[in-house]
């Protein structure tokens, strides 16, 4: 689409009679959430991740794990009640570098698989990003349209850590 490679998140693996890799389950980013697909094994390339991003949204925290062990933790402005941050099983699709670092999305940006539960005509359908800020205040608070803010400084040490395709999960 654009020009990047696609990411997906394997859940599930069939194999061949001789235990070769013949068929990928993947969660998709596409709507609904946790939406899977099967895609053949020689179709895709594999890389395996050692990080995980668990996201607290009534706590209003983040944290980064690497290999069972919590490496950040950060307060974070999840989604308003009226624009909530989705629940679930999610990854990183993408990684960018918004054009001005003192913008609404901050230095960095992570895509992520999840889609706004109410946000649907939005761009691209309403994705969640995690994101740095132009409004520091207001971390700490339930007032995003769904994307999951962090205070700068942090946001680049995650986007330096966290490769496409880490796991995301979104805990209430």
């Amino acid at each position: 689409m654009d020009g990047l490679p696609t990411v997906f998140a394997v859940t599930a693996i069939r194999n061949t009679p001789a235990c070769r890799p013949w068929s990928f389950r993947v969660q998709v980013p596409v709507r609904p959430n946790g939406a899977t697909r099967w895609v053949k094994a020689h179709a895709v390339r594999l890389f395996w991740v050692d990080t995980r991003i668990v996201i607290h949204v009534r706590a209003a925290r983040l944290e980064l794990v690497r290999r069972g062990r919590v490496v950040l933790r950060s307060r974070i402005a999840p989604g308003a009640p009226k624009t909530p941050t989705p629940t679930g099983r999610f990854y990183i699709t993408e990684r960018l570098i918004p054009r001005d670092p003192n913008g609404p999305w901050g230095p960095a940006a992570l895509g992520t698989s999840a889609f706004s539960p109410v946000l649907k005509d939005w761009p691209r359908g309403g994705p969640i990003g995690i994101h740095g800020t132009n409004e520091p205040w207001a971390i700490g608070q339930a007032v995003s349209h769904g994307c999951i803010r962090l205070p700068n400084k942090l946001m680049k040490r995650l986007f330096d850590e966290v490769p496409a395709g880490t796991p995301v999960l979104i805990r209430a």
